[in-house]
């Protein structure tokens, strides 16, 4: 078999992991986007060490939460994807917190669930639309 032959399965075959990839990618960045704004709100220093010690809690929630839903199956769902890793990263982010006697104040806790609800279902939502559109002018 001819390496073109073989090509295009090669391609297909790494599509979803290059999915995932880039989706694992983007809810990290919006996590550390979050934890960013955060920081710059209680004119904290800005040092990539300081945002590490905020955001490391709700990393761990995300990466939980991503192996627990099986994310990387479907990385841009809503539903299967978006849905269980914004909760997971605020429930075991919040836990996370308040093991190590970090802050977990309800109105924290409401600003969190909000944002990172806005950011990983919100850029989801984004992309499917787009997607759609695409679909729709292709056609």
């Amino acid at each position: 078999m001819s390496s073109s032959a073989r090509e295009p399965t090669e391609r297909s075959a790494s599509k979803p992991l290059r999915s995932a990839a880039l989706a694992l990618g983007i809810d990290l960045a919006l996590v550390l986007l979050f934890a960013g704004i955060g920081r710059s709100s209680h004119e904290r220093a800005a040092t990539v060490l300081g945002l590490l010690d905020t955001a490391w809690p709700f990393i761990i929630g995300l990466g939980v939460s991503w192996l627990a839903a099986r994310v990387a199956r479907h990385p841009m769902a809503i539903i299967r994807a978006g849905l269980p890793i914004w909760v997971g990263s605020v429930v075991i982010g919040m836990l996370v917190r308040a093991a190590t006697g970090a802050g977990t104040a309800v109105p924290f806790v409401i600003v969190a669930t909000i944002t990172l609800g806005v950011f990983l279902i919100g850029w989801r939502a984004i992309a499917a639309l787009v997607m759609r559109l695409r679909t729709r002018t292709a056609a």
